[in-house]
């Protein structure tokens, strides 16, 4: 049975209320995970070691009804470790093929960036193309299907930076800071009264892959004007020429902040995108799409002050 808008933004709001119950302070991240979850993307998670990264994506999954995959992404991970691959059956004399971890609806890859970029790789059929391809035989993945990586920005002895081709295949990156005094503490008194993260039965499902496609398909419908598409790629055009950026946001760069812009504004109750929508949107999916000159870099530049500078800079259309 179909459900109204509505309904459906209902029982998305209250994916957040679960999350809460395990995760503190960090409802910007649960956002951004909805989004991408309705705009059929995946998420890039950057923090420090102990802000809950990993938490955050096992709470949201089993509030969204899903099943979900951990991988732990190490040096000696192989891509067949992800994809699968194809073993051999003595009983039927040939090989068949024993499904990845991948074959799932939210896989979590933890710490994305300590594998080799030839695992890495692995992942790119998956993410671009919902399928995984052995011996000449595509095989689909479950459907909806959500990467969510967490990496560390801070630790840089045993890590491999993400190329720009794995990187683009991101949708948003989110940027998962320190808490606030007040929910530090709020943290340190649910461990206090017996709190574990390893268990997570106060977390219920309160949807599932069903009203998650109605939700995806009511996204896709959200209207967009000429004057906000013409707005979209100025903003792209003004990051090419950024005297900072060497790479400045590319088509698919643009067609990806109009996709979390349907997003934003269906979950607010909006029928169509506007400028503010697009502006909110730009930094969370751009941060990781722009490649800033070296001079750039050695000052110490911001991508994300660059944004906020075009975002600034830009004529906004009436």
């Amino acid at each position: 049975m179909s459900q109204t808008d509505p309904q459906l933004r209902e029982a998305m709001n209250r994916v957040r209320i679960e999350v809460g119950k395990a995760v503190v302070g960090q409802d910007g991240a649960v956002t951004g995970l909805l989004i991408a979850l309705l705009a059929r993307g995946h998420v890039l998670l950057e923090g420090v070691p102990g802000v809950a990264k990993t938490l955050l994506v096992r709470s949201f999954s089993r509030a969204i009804g899903l099943d979900t995959t951990r991988i732990q992404f190490t040096p000696d991970l192989m891509p067949g470790d992800v994809t699968g691959s194809l073993v051999y059956d003595a009983h039927a004399g040939g090989f068949e093929f024993r499904a990845g971890p991948v074959f799932t609806n939210v896989l979590l890859a933890d710490e994305i960036n300590r594998t080799p970029p030839k695992t890495q790789a692995a992942l790119l059929e998956a993410m671009e193309e919902r399928q995984v391809s052995a011996d000449g035989v595509s095989r689909p993945l479950p459907d909806p299907f959500l990467v969510a990586a967490t990496q560390n920005p801070v630790e840089h002895e045993g890590t491999y930076t993400l190329p720009e081709a794995q990187l683009d295949r991101f949708l948003l990156k989110l940027v998962i800071g320190m808490p606030a005094r007040t929910d530090e503490i709020a943290v340190l008194r649910r461990h206090a009264d017996g709190f574990s993260p390893r268990d997570l039965a106060r977390v219920e499902p309160v949807t599932g892959a069903a009203e998650i496609h109605e939700a995806q398909r009511a996204v896709a419908s959200v209207e967009v004007s000429d004057d906000v598409l013409g707005y979209v790629v100025d903003l792209a055009r003004a990051t090419r020429d950024s005297p900072s950026v060497q790479l400045g946001a590319s088509p698919r760069a643009a067609t990806a902040l109009l996709a979390t812009a349907k997003a934003w504004a269906w979950l607010g109750g909006f029928p169509a995108i506007t400028p503010d929508h697009v502006q909110t949107m730009l930094v969370p999916t751009w941060r990781h799409r722009l490649r800033l000159r070296p001079e750039a870099e050695i000052e110490a530049v911001s991508v994300d002050a660059i944004l906020s500078s075009v975002v600034r800079q830009t004529p906004v259309p009436l």
